[in-house]
């Protein structure tokens, strides 16, 4: 605080001595521009003897000397007025800057809902307050979004912990509970912390996404898509979809690991929230400057109201007809963050006929 308020008073010096500047220089360019015509007014006129036609004067005049002595004078009481005014023309120009300061210092400390709210006049300062406005209100959403992220992961996390407290303490209650109900109860223990584990994966491929690509290598698109497709499709016969490829090769550039993870979500997806006999579409081309890369499936109606809101992390769709949520809300929020951490553009359709249609369009490495 108040390394802040002597920055402000430096600021408002500086300005006050720069403006005091000024006015002492137009001060003592008056004065120059009014005493040196009389000076040489009054050298021109012989003494003792008027000049012939000149107009006689009987009042007391002012010499040379006189007149020096005054500019002396007016030039010295002319230093504390140029401070003073110089000071106080400082003060008006950094009022609007004060108040910026102590309202963006009270939004900082935690009220994200405030606004400068600057109104006229239009000038500098006041396009300065409308560009902290818009970041107060991306921070807001920022701070919204990772409160209601932290809220869902929580609720997320705590559900498999509570089904396997309940599952093993149910286990140890019973005191008729055999081999086969033991290891029964093991094999479902480890299916829920396969479940939490996979939920935990999830979620630091998500904070990796968030966090940006820090090492960027080339490679071909339709490669990860190809090995990502090896170990899809034992689950896709199990749940009658079938996967239809159409690869060709596409380079790229960025974190080969964090694209696995992006073709993973996308052919992930597309399996779960679809239907026996569906299909699953896939397809890698490059197209001019660009590489595309898209996924397109059968499955439900899905409303296009819907589909920002699946960007988001822990949206899902509605709960199938024997009420069961499929999957952790993760996929497409992964997808998300990863197209974003790439520079990539991510388009999404619903079909008219039932399921999705994602695009990921990369710039080629330069």
């Amino acid at each position: 605080m108040t390394s802040q308020r002597l920055a402000r008073r430096s600021l408002q010096t500086r300005l006050a001595l720069a403006y005091a500047a000024g006015f002492y220089a137009a001060g003592l360019f008056v004065l120059v521009l009014v005493a040196v015509p009389l000076a040489d007014i009054d050298a021109a006129v012989p003494k003792g003897r008027p000049s012939a036609g000149a107009i006689t004067h009987t009042g007391p005049g002012i010499g040379l000397p006189q007149l020096l002595a005054g500019s002396a004078v007016a030039l010295i009481v002319l230093i504390p007025v140029a401070l003073a005014l110089g000071w106080f023309v400082a003060g008006r120009f950094l009022r609007p800057l004060r108040a910026i300061t102590a309202t963006a210092r009270t939004i900082s400390s935690g009220d994200l809902h405030r606004r400068l709210d600057l109104g006229e006049p239009a000038d500098e300062l006041t396009e300065l307050g409308h560009t902290l406005d818009d970041l107060f209100a991306r921070l807001q959403a920022s701070f919204d979004a990772q409160r209601h992220f932290v809220a869902n992961a929580s609720h997320e996390l705590r559900t498999p912990l509570a089904g396997l407290r309940t599952l093993l303490e149910v286990t140890l209650a019973d005191p008729d509970a055999d081999a086969d109900a033991l290891r029964a109860a093991c094999q479902e223990a480890l299916a829920l912390g396969a479940h939490q584990e996979r939920l935990v994966e999830a979620l630091l491929t998500l904070a990796t996404s968030d966090r940006g690509v820090t090492r960027w290598d080339s490679f071909d698109l339709a490669g990860v898509v190809e090995e990502v497709l090896a170990t899809r499709r034992g689950p896709a016969t199990e749940a009658g979809v079938g996967l239809i490829e159409h690869l060709t090769p596409a380079t790229i550039a960025g974190d080969a690991k964090l694209i696995e993870s992006l073709v993973a979500n996308l052919v992930d997806n597309a399996i779960r929230h679809n239907h026996a006999g569906g299909h699953v579409e896939i397809t890698t081309r490059a197209s001019g400057t660009q590489a595309l890369l898209t996924v397109t499936n059968s499955g439900p109606v899905i409303p296009d109201g819907q589909l920002q809101r699946l960007l988001h992390p822990f949206q899902k769709l509605a709960p199938d007809r024997h009420g069961r949520h499929r999957g952790y809300g993760l996929g497409l929020a992964i997808v998300h963050a990863v197209t974003q951490a790439h520079h990539a553009t991510l388009t999404t359709s619903a079909r008219p006929e039932g399921g999705l249609s994602i695009s990921v369009r990369f710039a080629h490495p330069t």
